[in-house]
């Protein structure tokens, strides 16, 4: 880790990124503290009023503070790429370790979910499911696992047959033990690169489904839902748009820098 660590904070691009996506999560959990206004409180005399002093990045098409909302909106988009690929990676994990006809079964699921576009099938799954912020972390985290179920499953058939893993084993260690203990270790490093990428994903496609209805609920904001309300007022009131729109450019513009960081930071060949 020191060795990453070192070889990482030479990439000013990743150490932008990671800037970037640590302020993100910061405003995400302060927003209570940090957000000007009640994200849900409506005021019809403020009525898609343009950037002021009162109201920073101007008010929406009910009289809500935008910024208020951009604030309380990323912890939708956050959570739902953060938990999304969790749900991808648990799901490779277990096709990986277990084998046998849960391995079999989980990779003839996957060879046949790879036939449908990631989004198409984000899309269908959510409609399904129903329009919740819960459903759509479901439909995202199913969607992205063929990729996770690949790349797992290769890298922990690597590593459960090591030694110390059948020292593990002799001395009565549990499957999740030696799950958790001595194969997640092992396989991180080409793990977290691949995830900081599949979060960018599963926050895009979280927006996707905002706006298309299927994610976060109005009035509960998240930027895909902003994106979706503001298409209607794009030439009277652009700044509905302009920032829910930056702020998830920003976000997986710094996940891409910080992965790609992460891929040469991690590479045993980087060190000089």
């Amino acid at each position: 880790m020191q060795r990453a660590w070192r070889q990482l904070v030479k990439r000013k691009g990743a150490m932008v990124g990671l800037g970037l996506i640590a302020a993100f999560i910061l405003l995400a959990v302060a927003a209570p503290l940090v957000a000007p206004y009640d994200p849900l409180k409506t005021s019809w005399t403020l009525v898609r009023k343009a950037p002021s002093a009162a109201h920073w990045f101007g008010t929406d098409d009910l009289g809500r503070d935008v910024l208020a909302r951009v604030l309380y909106g990323a912890r939708a988009s956050l959570l739902a790429g953060a938990i999304s690929v969790v749900i991808a990676l648990s799901i490779g994990m277990i096709a990986g370790y277990r084998g046998g006809f849960v391995d079999a079964l989980i990779s003839r699921i996957t060879d046949a979910m790879l036939a449908c576009p990631f989004l198409i099938l984000a899309i269908a799954l959510a409609a399904f499911l129903g329009p919740s912020l819960g459903n759509a972390m479901i439909a995202i985290g199913i969607s992205a696992t063929p990729i996770f179920v690949r790349l797992t499953r290769g890298e922990v058939l690597n590593v459960k047959v090591e030694e110390y893993v059948e020292a593990a084993r002799s001395v009565g260690d549990t499957d999740l033990q030696i799950a958790v203990r001595h194969i997640l270790p092992n396989i991180m490093p080409a793990l977290l690169v691949q995830a900081t990428l599949s979060v960018a994903a599963a926050i895009i496609a979280e927006a996707a489904l905002s706006f298309l209805g299927l994610g976060q609920q109005p009035p509960a904001p998240s930027w895909g839902s902003m994106l979706n309300a503001a298409q209607r007022f794009l030439t009277n009131a652009p700044w509905m748009a302009i920032w829910p729109g930056l702020a998830i450019f920003l976000v997986v513009l710094s996940l891409n820098l910080l992965g790609d960081g992460l891929r040469d930071a991690l590479d045993p060949q980087q060190e000089q």
